[in-house]
């Protein structure tokens, strides 16, 4: 198993395409290149834009926090005017750190049981 952090973001567009697409371009941007530990960063909307969903993977418990980091000062006040947060699941085994700033998201939390990766 590996130290890898995973997330998925689900949520309702409540804002303009327009705008989500500006500010997804904007985040994908600044996370490439000011979060070295980003291994898969990658948002998804429905066919209706009605629902957006990010999948994030970090190479550890750091860097997803970095990232909630860089998140928070940098670009939570206008996802939350485009986006409404409907659910928040954290894979892998995070620190103790990362699991309390889940616990603020209302994150649930699924841990590794088995498996491997290439």
């Amino acid at each position: 198993m590996t130290e890898n952090i995973f997330w998925t973001f689900e949520n309702e567009v409540i804002g303009e395409i327009e705008a989500l697409n500006s500010l997804m371009k904007e985040m994908v941007d600044f996370t490439k290149l000011n979060n070295p530990g980003t291994i898969y960063y990658e948002w998804f909307v429905s066919d209706d834009n009605k629902k957006c969903t990010l999948f994030e993977r970090y190479d550890n418990s750091d860097s997803a926090l970095a990232q909630a980091d860089i998140f928070g000062k940098n670009f939570a006040m206008r996802f939350m005017e485009i986006l409404k947060p409907k659910k928040f699941t954290l894979y892998g085994s995070p620190s103790d750190g990362l699991k309390k700033a889940g616990e603020k998201m209302g994150a649930a939390f699924m841990i590794p049981i088995g498996g491997f990766s290439k």
